[in-house]
């Protein structure tokens, strides 16, 4: 079950060694929408218990062999059922001491007979709803964990990839211009020698300074923070077409506002993630990025008409999302925005939405749009 998915109807189990009895239960709970079991005696009870999850326990105390309340210690000694909430009716044992005697054995609530149909349903329903948050909240942390390693991964394969790149590329540069210098005192060494060394040399550092400019304009791009996210992307996705040869259109709507710092960077990185992938994956000749307000949300959109994903059509679950992917989810999910990651039959759509808040004046960063384009434009 994906843990975003909503819990269905839960089981409840009610126990009590008259059929009668629980034909009657069934007939007040049904209207609840939720899994109804019947079990006759204390046997039938635990036995279903240890194969079904169960919610609330609805038990007779009068019953054969073991009753209500010596049922209930049982239950409680099992791991499993430690929290199980379990409901006591009684026509005899009305006493509050039998009511003290139920909730010693870890009853959460007793009932008298006659029972009132809608107090028995709105009692029911509510240890109901207590065990389906329970779950949602167990399925939700169990997401957490599973995306906080993923993260982890993410971070640790990323400082793989820097330190690769410094040692094999920068790491090499430095020290041939290092050996480079050092020849230059070599008393055999002509003039014409040490200037075509000299111009080596040069040559290397500016490769060099040029891969320390590449690395930290991919780790935190500073047009980013002096003149904003629409001239950082526009620089950023118009390097991305000279480099990998994918035809690029940036689509931008001229009413977007300036936007918070977070949310400006989240938003190039998502939109560099998607690119990444477009080049690495898709297989793709065209792709177009499209940024704009919508509904008060930022929607940013990136669509490709490459090999697509596979199931045309339709949506990626998050639980087949790749680590690249799952960061870009962490992102919008931060900002309490959606993504979606779609085949659309010609191609792949990674789409984001994302509430926008704390707005600052909105200032023109390009000047007025041409209609959007299409696939038949490009």
């Amino acid at each position: 079950m994906k843990p975003n998915a909503k819990i269905g109807p839960v089981n409840i189990l009610m126990v009590d060694d008259q059929p009668a009895k629980l034909l009657s239960y069934e007939v007040i709970l049904e209207e609840l929408g939720e899994n109804l079991l019947k079990a006759t005696s204390a046997r039938d009870a635990l036995e279903l218990l240890l194969k079904t999850e169960v919610a609330v326990v609805l038990m007779d105390v009068s019953m054969p062999e073991l009753d209500g309340f010596q049922l209930a210690e049982v239950i409680r000694e099992h791991p499993r059922f430690q929290n199980t909430a379990i409901i006591f009716i009684s026509a005899v044992h009305v006493s509050d001491l039998d009511r003290l005697k139920g909730y010693q054995r870890g009853g959460v609530d007793y009932l008298s007979v006659p029972v009132v149909p809608d107090l028995l349903r709105a009692k029911v329903s509510v240890f109901a709803e207590l065990h389906r948050n329970a779950r949602q909240l167990e399925l939700l942390n169990k997401e957490l964990r599973r995306l906080s390693y993923t993260l982890m991964i993410a971070q640790d394969e990323e400082r793989r990839r820097v330190a690769r790149e410094l040692h094999e590329g920068l790491g090499q540069d430095l020290t041939a211009v290092k050996m480079m210098l050092s020849a230059l005192n070599q008393p055999q060494q002509s003039a014409e020698s040490k200037q075509r060394t000299v111009g080596e040399a040069l040559s290397i550092i500016s490769s060099a300074i040029e891969q320390v400019r590449t690395m930290s304009h991919l780790l935190h791009p500073p047009l980013l923070d002096e003149v904003g996210l629409l001239t950082a992307l526009r620089s950023y996705i118009d390097g991305f077409a000279k480099r990998s040869g994918i035809k690029t259109v940036f689509d931008i709507s001229e009413k977007l506002p300036r936007l918070e710092p977070e949310l400006e960077m989240a938003i190039f990185k998502i939109v560099q993630e998607s690119l990444t992938n477009v080049f690495k994956h898709a297989e793709a000749s065209q792709v177009i990025v499209r940024l704009e307000e919508c509904d008060g949300c930022a929607l940013i959109s990136v669509a490709d008409n490459g090999k697509g994903l596979g199931n045309a059509g339709g949506p990626t679950e998050s639980g087949d999302y790749g680590i690249g992917m799952i960061g870009m989810k962490h992102r919008v999910e931060e900002f309490g925005g959606q993504l979606l990651l779609q085949d659309t039959g010609s191609g792949t759509l990674v789409e984001a939405r994302i509430p926008l808040r704390n707005l600052q004046p909105a200032v023109s960063h390009s000047p007025k749009m041409a209609p959007r384009p299409t696939w038949t434009q490009l």
